[in-house]
């Protein structure tokens, strides 16, 4: 059954800026450069890897998907149509691991879980994707997509006669390593802890990554040339990706945790079978951590946003302290940064009653200069913090500048106020 998406968001129009850059820039993970990343007009295409259904939504997570609402929010505001796909991870060891230590149907849990996420991506008002895809619902193309990897030769069987799981040849691949830059040690240090097998024997090279894995006692399987079995995790999005935005799409995003072994071995399938990049941009969110530590599922050092949510906090608030961040930075989630989110929010909605306010086009422009430089909206918000100030304290010329003010943070920022 094909996943479904959330509520669509309903963006206000604001009229056009002056002396404004045309295009957005942002940070390349590949290049390690800040580059224009979508066209210059028509179709911008952006894949983003989703969730794993279980300890939804974090604010980890929440951080993630922020950043390329961000992206969405500004190609939309500079013309261009967007096509945007992400995917969830229905089924994976660790949504099977969490299942079984819980007594949980795996179905069950990740649809619950899914759900939840949808909820909460509602309530910070975050775009949906155009294309929302499970891995169970793409195992057609998942399979059709490895198929079209055997010509190249870097597609194999271990030799285990009880379970002879298909590996990709990733060390042999071309262009394998462009995306993180990591040397081979560093490379086989993160493979052990994110999810690879570096130690399985059998294998041409320990960083070599499953495509499909053939069933196992107690674990969901499906039927296919390949033989009974799932899939890898990397395949997945790489399929997903192929099979909607087709190649040499113009942004691929995620945390900095996903840097490597996933996009590194997307990308270097998705080159093997189509001769192109698979991304124009990789473009990767920060960390944000908790206790002094990342916020992880492993460790269990999470914030929930529904968590926050079910205890009074405005989701506006607390959308509105995820952005007082910098997109690529790592930081600490801290009680105090909701407080003062909420404070800033109450500020700017004090400005409803007035009559008049400080002139608005300039603050606009400004917001747009910061967003299309690499999403400071931590500089947005400043900008807008000062508009509040300045009418507060003198009052203004502009009859109405509220209203124009409430639609630009919205539209720029996905801010109601």
């Amino acid at each position: 059954m094909a996943m479904y998406s959330w509520a669509p968001v309903e963006i206000p129009s604001i009229p056009p800026s002056q002396d404004v850059p045309k295009r957005l820039r942002l940070h390349d993970s590949s290049s390690a450069r800040t580059i224009p990343v979508g066209p210059a007009e028509g179709d911008a295409r952006m894949y983003v890897c989703g969730i794993t259904p279980y300890d939804a939504t974090h604010l980890g997570h929440a951080n993630t998907y922020l950043t390329f609402d961000l992206v969405n929010r500004v190609w939309r505001d500079l013309g261009l149509k967007v096509n945007y796909v992400q995917n969830v991870t229905d089924v994976d060891d660790p949504l099977l691991e969490r299942a079984a230590a819980t007594g949980q149907d795996w179905e069950e849990l990740a649809e619950d879980q899914t759900e939840l996420f949808r909820s909460d991506m509602t309530a910070l008002r975050v775009i949906p994707p155009d294309r929302y895809v499970g891995a169970v619902e793409s195992i057609p193309c998942v399979v059709e997509l490895i198929e079209k990897l055997l010509p190249t030769g870097l597609v194999y069987q271990v030799e285990d006669p009880e379970h002879p799981d298909w590996y990709f040849n990733t060390a042999d691949a071309p262009d394998f390593g462009e995306i993180s830059h990591y040397d081979e040690e560093r490379m086989l240090k993160i493979f052990a802890e994110r999810g690879g097998d570096p130690e399985r024997p059998g294998k041409r090279h320990p960083l070599d990554c499953l495509l499909w894995r053939f069933a196992r006692p107690g674990e969901p399987s499906w039927t296919s040339a390949l033989g009974v079995g799932r899939p890898g995790w990397h395949i997945e999005c790489t399929a997903i990706s192929l099979h909607h935005l087709g190649p040499c799409f113009d942004l691929q995003g995620g945390g900095t945790d996903l840097i490597f072994p996933h996009h590194e071995m997307c990308a270097a399938e998705s080159r093997a079978v189509t001769g192109v990049p698979m991304s124009g941009a990789y473009v990767h969110s920060g960390m944000v951590a908790l206790g002094g530590e990342k916020m992880s599922k492993s460790k269990g050092n999470l914030e929930l946003v529904s968590g926050l949510r079910q205890r009074g906090a405005d989701p506006m608030a607390i959308r509105l302290a995820l952005l007082g961040q910098h997109y690529r930075s790592d930081w600490e989630w801290s009680p105090q940064l909701l407080e003062r989110a909420t404070g800033r929010l109450a500020t700017w909605r004090s400005l409803r009653d007035l009559n008049a306010t400080r002139p608005t086009g300039e603050t606009i422009a400004e917001m747009r200069r910061a967003l299309r430089n690499d999403l400071d909206a931590p500089l947005a918000l400043s900008i807008v913090d000062e508009w509040a100030s300045v009418s507060l304290a003198t009052g203004g010329e502009e009859p109405g500048g509220y209203d124009r003010i409430a639609a630009a943070v919205d539209a720029l920022l996905g801010i109601k106020l």
